[in-house]
């Protein structure tokens, strides 16, 4: 299974990067291959490529503030989440997303 992921908090900065870390701590721990590009204050940064999109089976989007260039995955499953709740719940979110792509 492979995840990628855009996160952005208001500010553009702690939440856009603490959730990123966590979802990729909680994929790790799960053997799951994850990518995650941020939109934060200094821009787009780690950057998905249209690669790593065509072979994610989906896409986590956090929905706290508007998000650049959504129009790549719109082709893919697509879940959105608040940011902070990706920073609190990111192994809960994981696990979710491998039961549903299992199915």
């Amino acid at each position: 299974m492979k995840i990628v992921a855009v996160t952005a908090c208001p500010s553009g900065v702690a939440h856009t990067y603490m959730s990123a870390e966590a979802l990729e701590r909680a994929a790790k721990a799960r053997g799951i291959e994850v990518k995650v590009e941020t939109q934060g204050q200094i821009g787009i940064e780690n950057r998905l490529s249209v690669e790593d999109i065509k072979d994610a089976d989906v896409v986590i989007l956090t929905k706290d503030i508007g998000l650049k260039e959504t129009d790549r995955f719109k082709e893919k499953k697509i879940v959105k989440v608040g940011v902070s709740e990706l920073v609190k719940k990111a192994d809960q979110i994981v696990k979710k997303l491998e039961e549903m792509i299992n199915k």
